[in-house]
């Protein structure tokens, strides 16, 4: 095999475990609460924000600013289920996809009015691992590392606690619960958390990679959005393995034409996979 389309792969993998974390966010949200965040990956800039601000400018230690971004945006994402998502639980799904398509445009406008369109970056320079002819940057080996760590802790926290039980439970009949006595709300509110915190996770793993600006939720927003539809909306196992799956496609692509050429051909398969399997690769 060539050593540069083994390099190629590998770092295919190591894209592909950020954007599953990404992936399980967003379908856990969609599962529990059933309405799609449009800006999720702008909780994410928000989440980079601060570590940038909290390390960079007032030089906090990055695991102390990277874990009150977590919780900054965990707080972040309760916030936007109060004001936003709870008033249109109840309403045409198209009218909660204008409302978090508006919410996106708002942090977007927000953070260029706060802070400007400079690209950011918190000046952490991470080295590069060697393995004979193969570079690997230690940055997304990190990054891949913490968020299978992530995944593994999100999938204990559904399947042994009794509100991770709770939230499996209303994603497969939410009009039966609440005849149970489960309080749908608080259940919503905690996933909303949850589902935050794996955002603010995700931006500790991107910021050391990529510079911070208003608009760098537009390099992840919508290959996020079609990775949870190519996998099936609300199943985490396909979100997990479609992550993986575009990853791989992006990554080859660059390999043998250019990173644009890559995410075009990512697209094109979605396309033809949803005129194939339209509800998605392992939807039940």
């Amino acid at each position: 095999m060539d050593i540069f389309l083994l390099e190629a792969i590998i770092n295919g993998i190591l894209l592909g475990g950020v954007l599953a974390l990404l992936a399980l966010g967003l379908n856990l949200i969609f599962g529990v609460i059933d309405v799609v965040w449009i800006c999720y990956a702008e909780l994410v800039m928000c989440g980079m924000y601060m570590i940038f601000w909290l390390h960079g400018f007032f030089g906090w230690p990055i695991l102390i600013a990277s874990f009150a971004a977590i919780l900054g945006v965990a707080g972040l994402g309760v916030l936007l289920h109060l004001l936003v998502i709870s008033p249109i639980l109840g309403s045409a799904p198209i009218n909660q996809l204008l409302a978090t398509g508006g919410m996106l445009f708002f942090l977007q406008s927000l953070a260029t009015l706060l802070f400007g369109t400079d690209f950011r970056n918190i000046g952490l320079r991470l080295p590069i691992i060697e393995f004979g002819d193969i570079f690997i940057s230690y940055s997304r080996l990190l990054a891949f590392g913490a968020a299978l760590i992530g995944a593994v802790a999100l999938y204990l926290f559904l399947s042994r606690t009794y509100l991770g039980i709770a939230m499996r439970a209303i994603a497969q009949d939410r009009e039966v619960m609440g005849l149970m006595g489960v309080d749908q709300r608080r259940i919503y509110l905690i996933t909303s958390a949850v589902g935050g915190a794996l955002a603010g996770l995700a931006a500790c793993l991107l910021v050391l990679q990529y510079d911070v600006h208003p608009f760098i939720g537009l390099s992840f927003g919508p290959i996020t959005f079609m990775i949870c539809v190519l996998g099936g909306l609300g199943n985490m196992i396909g979100g997990f393995v479609a992550a993986f799956v575009m990853s791989q496609i992006i990554a080859i692509g660059g390999y043998y034409f250019s990173i644009e050429i890559s995410y075009v051909l990512a697209f094109v398969f979605f396309i033809v996979l949803m005129f194939i399997r339209p509800q998605g690769l392992l939807a039940r």
